[in-house]
């Protein structure tokens, strides 16, 4: 099976927001739209790292950098395509960015409750940051 990355594109984000419905589980976590989408790609053209097979969008992670801290959002691999070392690849794809733009450290959003991402994280080298707590507001 053979599967390539790229920068995502304002194309894409039809795509990009039909497989984060699929493959995200996170219920609780705030709809995405187009025109934030749109906005991080006008920003960052390079942030959305998305992985596709004959065309087909299969995997995504958001690879970011605000100037001042690197992190990674959304690693994400539809369904069927899972098991399949894709996840792994867009982590490293997404990790060679951020050293290319300076990064020492990398930080990354995991929801407790996902074992699967929980173990991808730990077998590639993330460490859990115990004295921190997420604090967000809803505007």
């Amino acid at each position: 099976m053979r599967f390539t990355f790229r920068a995502a594109t304002v194309a894409d984000i039809d795509g990009l927001l039909a497989m984060w419905q699929e493959a995200a589980e996170n219920a609780g976590r705030p709809t995405d739209n187009k025109k934030a989408v749109a906005a991080l790609l006008g920003r960052d053209p390079d942030a959305v790292i998305v992985a596709e097979h004959d065309g087909e969008l299969i995997g995504s992670i958001i690879a970011g950098w605000d100037g001042w801290r690197y992190h990674l959002y959304r690693l994400a691999v539809c369904p069927g395509w899972r098991r399949r070392g894709i996840g792994s690849a867009l982590l490293l794809a997404a990790e060679a960015r951020l050293r290319a733009l300076g990064a020492a450290r990398i930080n990354a959003m995991v929801l407790e409750n996902n074992d699967r991402g929980q173990s991808l994280w730990h077998a590639s080298g993330y460490r859990r940051q115990d004295d921190w707590r997420r604090w967000v507001k809803t505007l």
